[in-house]
């Protein structure tokens, strides 16, 4: 796979889709610094392995969720080879049995596609339908890293800028899960 060099608060190069671009005006807007690499469709974790390799940090699993009904919504943000047992995830925050959410809700609420899920897609989340959920080690890392809504590019984060710039801006709240 081809990966860019490590840029610091540089964009891709050439025309962004709507929703790269508007993860990079916010993250901008706001005042987080990001270390940006591109490459070719990272939208498994084999190839964001490669990527995670240039950015000198872990992406991200993100897992879109919902519960049996459809009613309720859930952004998993874990380590990469955390395993993930739906049981005890809804044991831990009190939700009927839980699957993957449709591909329609997920671009719906968040912009994202498949393969692109990401915490910055909460941007998009006017309505607040969507509960983040993080991973412990995740929640406590220097770092984190995830895509800029599109699975092109990958970014590295601070994790403490997530949470106290992006997530209060965005009006969204975290709810800290382990994983076994």
């Amino acid at each position: 796979m081809t990966i860019t060099p490590l840029s610091h608060n540089t964009r891709p190069e050439g025309v962004l889709l709507p929703q790269e671009a508007a993860a990079f005006d916010l993250l901008e807007e706001l005042g987080i610094a990001y270390d940006c690499v591109s490459s070719e469709s990272a939208d498994t974790m084999e190839k964001c392995a490669e990527v995670s390799a240039v950015l000198g940090v872990p992406i991200c699993k993100n897992l879109f969720l919902c519960n049996r009904q459809k009613t309720q919504f859930y952004l998993l943000a874990m380590g990469p080879d955390k395993p993930f047992h739906t049981k005890d995830l809804s044991a831990q925050i009190g939700s009927a049995r839980l699957s993957f959410a449709p591909e329609e809700q997920l671009w719906e609420l968040l912009h994202c596609t498949p393969g692109s899920a990401t915490i910055l897609g909460l941007m998009n989340d006017k309505k607040h339908a969507v509960r983040l959920l993080m991973e412990r080690e995740v929640y406590e890392a220097e770092y984190l890293s995830c895509h800029p809504c599109i699975c092109t590019s990958s970014l590295k984060l601070k994790t403490k800028d997530i949470l106290e710039k992006f997530l209060p801006h965005t009006g969204h709240d975290v709810t800290v899960v382990d994983l076994a």
